[in-house]
């Protein structure tokens, strides 16, 4: 299987090449018939970046001043894929003074140049969608003052790009890169003239993977919360491109947006980023405030799970927990171990977390990222809920899948007396040691209090006698066990109470104290936060409770509470953003 795959991706990669050369053929495009309204945002910080000559991608920074960012060596295949996307684009735009528009003229004409003849990696379906929508997008700002000759050539580049998606979009993986490839190719096929013709069959495709890939609830396969952000902006940028042509988008799309729009406001948490499950990051900022209001659904977040994943909320506390199977066949090569664990956020603050994805820093990061031990919640030592096979190759890269997930997870959400709950368990550990996990959270009605339990139980006799055998392994020490809270690198936690509890301080001044009803060993140990964007996992702590599970019944009992002396509301102002307040 491996192989066939790998052989799949050496194919699609001469295919591309062939299709980009063959490109070079077509009529060029020579002016546009209509223009959308730019709306992909960048970042300010990035583009000073780009100006001072320090290219910082998937998770790699290269120093060249004074150089062009087609000269710079890449470290990795990720890396030159956001060259070639042109979403730094966005953030020269962004910050938008002279030089920094200067340079990004300069870097697109030098692509047009050296690749705009179908040479170099940048041709793939999805990376050629995301460069056609930012040079659409930027196209004030890129021909700005540059000659006939340069105008004529951008557009004729244009033009190759179109066709080649026209012909190469089935190529493309099913998910995010065929939304991209097709977005691309619609956005293309109505701003360019004679480019219409492609534009029905993209639409009707664009339909036809909403139908294919996002599921009644709104989700995807992959059950990552920030590919799911990626997917609704994409539709909306596709749908409002359709409407300023004077064109309707069809039901299966708009059916799709109003899918996805309620199921992630589910996934947001109260400092407005996304829960980050599954490879997922929090999602650039502002986007998702963008998407949300760009689909124009009016609905609430519902009440059944959003995702695979369940929302408790009181006050200015958000809870959002992994309450489903992980994704399964090919979503599972980026899927995590991360059942039952969850996140935990204060107003602005986030306070419990998972360490996330640490595919930017390398693949042992990347696989340490999607271990239990990553996660907030409960592990077995040595094991994860669930565990990874054999390597096999996703579009020519070598990735582990997942087996031996939980297969039954059930849950139950409501609202009782002390405030809301949430009930989940599953069986990840019943076919190593005949255990289930069950973990109940509970919140209190405002919102300053969570109280937790965990219990791992041999339900039936099968899975009694499982763990018979598994204590006689052990030699009757028995089976050990941990619960991790991973904390925020923002949170100072310290030791409090003679060590039977842990204060962490939030930066607002709100302080929040973890105590536990002494059936496990607590410990304040170090711990990572690994964050897209940055050149190194940033260092934090957790706590852990460890123990060990020696009967049929072992449960554990913990609460985390705002301190009584934090307020119920803080002006939560970093010292900047006063400053710009009174401003």
């Amino acid at each position: 299987m491996a192989l066939e795959e790998n052989w799949s991706a050496r194919k699609a990669r001469f295919m591309n090449r062939v299709q980009a050369r063959l490109s070079a053929l077509s009529r060029p495009a020579k002016a546009f018939e209509s223009q959308p309204e730019p709306r992909t945002i960048g970042m300010m910080a990035r583009g000073r970046q780009l100006k001072a000559g320090n290219f910082q991608f998937a998770g790699e920074l290269v120093e060249a001043p004074d150089t062009s960012i087609w000269d710079i060596e890449s470290p990795s295949p990720s890396f030159t894929a956001d060259l070639h996307g042109f979403a730094w684009l966005d953030d020269l735009a962004a910050f938008g003074d002279t030089a920094a528009c200067k340079l990004a003229q300069d870097w697109t004409f030098e692509w047009i140049e050296r690749f705009g003849s179908g040479k170099g990696d940048g041709w793939s379906p999805d990376m050629t969608g995301r460069r056609l929508i930012r040079w659409i997008n930027h196209a004030v700002l890129l021909l700005n003052g540059r000659t006939p000759k340069e105008s004529r050539a951008y557009f004729r580049v244009l033009g190759r790009q179109t066709r080649f998606l026209a012909r190469r979009w089935p190529a493309s993986a099913h998910g995010l890169p065929r939304f991209e490839a097709l977005t691309g190719l619609i956005y293309a096929g109505l701003a360019l003239e004679g480019m219409a013709r492609h534009v029905d069959k993209a639409i009707e495709a664009l339909g036809k993977e909403c139908s294919d890939r996002i599921d009644a609830e709104g989700g995807i396969r992959t059950r990552n919360p920030e590919e799911l952000l990626e997917v609704l902006t994409l539709l909306t940028w596709a749908t409002s491109a359709l409407s300023e042509a004077g064109r309707k988008a069809p039901s299966d799309i708009l059916d799709a947006i109003e899918r996805i729009a309620p199921t992630l406001r589910a996934l947001r948490h109260t400092d407005g980023g996304l829960a980050r499950f599954h490879g997922g990051g929090r999602g650039q900022e502002g986007w998702l405030e963008m998407a949300l209001a760009s689909a124009g659904v009016r609905s609430g977040t519902p009440e059944r799970l959003a995702m695979g994943f369940a929302r408790i909320a009181s006050g200015r506390t958000s809870l959002i927990m992994d309450a489903a199977p992980p994704p399964s066949g090919a979503a599972s090569y980026e899927a995590h171990a991360s059942t039952l664990a969850f996140e935990l956020t204060s107003g602005r603050r986030p306070v419990i977390v998972n360490c996330g994805s640490g595919a930017s820093f390398g693949e042992d990061w990347r696989r340490a990222g999607r271990a239990t031990p990553s996660h907030s919640t409960l592990g077995l030592e040595g094991y994860s809920s669930s565990r990874f096979s054999a390597k096999g190759h996703v579009q020519g890269l070598a990735r582990e899948s997942l087996e031996d997930v939980p297969r039954d997870v059930r849950v139950e959400r409501g609202t009782g007396e002390e405030g809301p709950f949430v009930i989940a368990g599953h069986d990840g550990y019943v076919v190593t040691h005949g255990l289930t996990h069950v973990r109940r959270l509970e919140m209190s009605l405002d919102g300053r209090g969570i109280s937790g339990e965990d219990t791992l139980a041999a339900i039936k006799d099968l899975h009694r006698r499982q763990l018979d055998e598994a204590l006689s392994m052990a030699k009757l020490k028995g089976v050990v066990f941990t619960i991790r809270f991973h904390m925020h690198p923002d949170v100072k936690a310290s030791l409090d109470l003679g060590g039977s509890a842990v204060s962490m301080t939030l930066r607002s001044g709100e302080v929040w104290v973890f105590r536990h009803d002494s059936a496990a060993r607590m410990t304040l140990e170090p711990s990572v936060y690994l964050e897209k964007g940055r050149l190194k996992p940033r260092a934090t702590k957790q706590v852990v409770l460890s123990g060990a599970a020696m009967d049929y019944a072992t449960r554990v009992r913990w609460s985390l509470t705002k301190a009584q002396e934090t307020p119920n509301f803080v002006r939560d102002l970093e010292p900047a953003e006063e400053l710009a307040a009174f401003n």
